[in-house]
C-alpha cells in the first residue's frame, strides 16, 4: 500500500533508511510551494513523530502490515494523538444526551489533532502534484476548520457566529500566535540576532490593509448614511458594496498566489540558519501512498465537519452555561483551540531562531482567512439566499485595523526581540477583554443592518 508499509515489511528501523517515495519536485528543501510546504507545512512537521515499526512487523498476517502500517502513521504519528480521544467522545456525548456544553468542549478538543492531520495529509498529497498544484492545496485545506465551521454556521443562518470565528482567527494569528512566538523566541536567543526577511512580512501586511479597507467601507457606508451624510438607491447597498468588495479581495487573494508560487517563489522561502538539522529535508519524502493520503483527507474532512456541526448547534447553550457572549466565544476560544496544532508550530519553530517561518504560519494564515474565507463565506452566503455582508461591526472592525496597523509597525525593521511580543500579546489581552464585558443588545438581531443601539436606525432610513 504504502511505501514506509513496505519497508517495515523488509525489516527497515528507521523512516530514513525505508527507501521512502522520493520528492515529486526536485528534492530540495525549500523548492515546494512557497509557504505552503515551508511555513504551514514545516510548522506542523515539528508536532509529528517517527513511528515505531517493532510491533507492526511482528503481525502474523503479512497482509494485514500495510493496513495496520497505515492506520500507525496517520494516527499515532503525531504528538496530539492523545487527543483523538476526544472525536468519539464528542459523538458519544451527542447521540446519548450527556450535555450540550459536553459536546461542545469535546468538539473543540477533538479538532485540534485532525488539523494537524489535514495538514500532514495535505502536505503528503503536495509531494506527488508537484510545487503549483501543491501551493493550491495547502492555500485551500490550510484553514479547512474555520471554512467548515463558517459553512456549517452559515448554513443555521448564525452570521454573528461565522463573522465573529473568522474574525478572531485573523486576532489571534497577529497578535496571540506572533506574539507569543516573538516573545518565547526573543527570550529562548537573547544573546543572537533573530532576523527575517521583510519583503515576505511586507506582501502579507499589504493584503491585510487590503482586506480591512474591504471590510470598513461598508461599516463606514452605513454611519454616513445615518448620519444624513449621504445617501443611497437602495437599502440593500451595503450587501452590493460587500459583495462586490469580496470578489476584489479574491482576485487579489489569486494574485498573491500566483506572486507566490510562481514568479517570487524565493521571497517566501526562508533565511538559511546555521546549524540547523536535517529533519526537514527527511520531512520532503512520502510517508503514505496518493491514494491513502487521498483517503484520509477525505475521512478527516468529514469528521472535522461533523463536529463543526456539533460545535455550531452547541455554541449558544454553551455561551449561556458558561456565562460568556457568543461573541468572546467566537473570537477568542474557537481560533485559539481549532489553530492549537498550527500556533505551536509556529511557536517551536520561533525558538529554534526561524521566524520565516513563524511568520509565514502566523501572517500566512492571517491572509489566507482575510482574503480568501471572509469573502468566500459572503459569496457563499449570497449563493443560498442568505444576506452576509463584510460589515464586522464598530468594535470588531476597529480591532481588526489596530492589529494590523500594529503588527505592521512590530515588523518594519527586519529584526525580532521579546519586548515586541509583549506589545503584541498585550493587544490581544485588551482586545480579549473588551469582548469578555460586551453583551449582545436584546434588541439586535444577529444579521446585515442590524441597529447599532437604541438610537440609531437601521441602515435604510435614507433612501434617495
Amino acid at each position: 500500500m504504502d511505501q514506509s508499509a513496505a519497508a517495515m515489511e523488509a525489516g527497515a528501523p528507521t523512516r530514513k533508511e525505508s527507501g521512502r517515495l522520493p520528492s515529486r519536485h526536485g528534492g530540495h528543501a525549500h523548492g515546494h510551494s512557497g509557504l505552503a510546504r515551508t511555513a504551514h507545512g514545516m510548522s506542523s512537521s515539528s508536532l509529528r513523530k517517527k513511528s515505531d515499526a517493532t510491533l507492526v512487523r511482528k503481525v502474523p498476517v503479512a497482509s494485514l502490515r500495510p493496513v495496520l502500517a497505515n492506520l500507525q502513521e496517520v494516527l499515532l504519528g503525531t504528538k496530539l494523538a492523545v487527543l483523538f480521544i476526544a472525536v468519539p467522545l464528542a459523538v458519544a456525548a451527542q447521540c446519548f444526551n450527556f450535555g450540550q456544553v459536553w459536546v461542545f468542549a469535546l468538539s473543540l478538543i477533538g479538532l485540534i489533532p485532525l488539523a494537524e492531520r489535514v495538514s500532514f495529509l495535505t502536505e503528503q498529497l503536495a509531494l506527488y502534484t508537484g510545487p503549483t498544484i501543491g501551493g493550491l492545496l495547502n492555500a485551500t485545506c490550510g484553514n479547512a476548520t474555520e471554512l467548515i465551521i463558517a459553512l456549517f454556521a452559515l448554513m443555521e443562518g448564525k452570521i454573528e457566529v461565522v463573522k465573529c470565528s473568522l474574525l478572531g482567527s485573523v486576532l489571534s494569528n497577529l497578535l496571540l500566535v506572533l506574539g507569543t512566538s516573538l516573545f518565547c523566541g526573543g527570550i529562548k536567543n537573547l544573546g543572537s540576532e533573530q532576523p527575517y526577511d521583510r519583503k515576505q512580512a511586507d506582501v502579507n501586511t499589504g493584503l491585510l490593509v487590503l482586506g480591512v479597507l474591504c471590510q470598513s467601507l461598508p461599516l463606514l457606508l452605513r454611519y454616513a448614511v445615518s448620519s444624513g451624510e449621504h445617501a443611497v438607491a437602495t437599502d440593500t447597498t451595503v450587501l452590493e458594496l460587500s459583495r462586490a468588495c469580496s470578489f476584489v479581495m479574491l482576485l487579489a487573494y489569486v494574485a498573491y498566489l500566483f506572486f507566490q508560487l510562481k514568479t517570487h517563489r524565493q521571497l517566501f522561502e526562508p533565511q538559511e540558519v546555521e546549524g540547523g538539522d536535517e529533519e526537514e529535508a527527511e520531512e520532503e519524502a512520502a510517508v503514505l501512498g496518493f491514494g491513502s493520503a487521498l483517503f484520509w483527507l477525505v475521512l478527516m474532512t468529514v469528521v472535522i465537519s461533523v463536529l463543526s456541526e456539533y460545535v455550531v448547534g452547541t455554541i449558544e447553550p454553551t455561551s449561556k452555561s458558561w456565562g460568556l457572549s457568543v461573541s468572546f466565544i467566537s473570537i477568542i476560544l474557537l481560533p485559539i483551540v481549532g489553530n492549537a496544532a498550527e500556533h505551536a508550530g509556529a511557536i517551536i519553530f520561533a525558538l529554534k531562531n526561524k521566524l520565516d517561518i513563524t511568520l509565514g504560519v502566523a501572517l500566512g494564515s492571517a491572509t489566507q482567512i482575510s482574503m480568501f474565507v471572509v469573502p468566500l463565506s459572503v459569496l457563499v452566503a449570497w449563493i443560498m439566499g442568505i444576506q452576509m455582508d463584510l460589515d464586522f461591526k464598530l468594535l470588531e472592525t476597529g480591532s481588526l485595523f489596530i492589529s494590523v496597523v500594529v503588527t505592521a509597525f512590530a515588523l518594519q525593521d527586519g529584526t525580532s526581540h521579546y519586548l515586541k511580543g509583549v506589545l503584541l500579546l498585550l493587544c490581544y489581552i485588551v482586545i480579549g477583554a473588551c469582548f469578555f464585558v460586551t453583551r449582545q443588545p436584546a434588541h439586535q438581531p444577529n444579521s446585515s443592518g442590524s441597529l447599532l443601539d437604541g438610537t440609531m436606525g437601521p441602515m435604510n432610513v435614507q433612501i434617495a
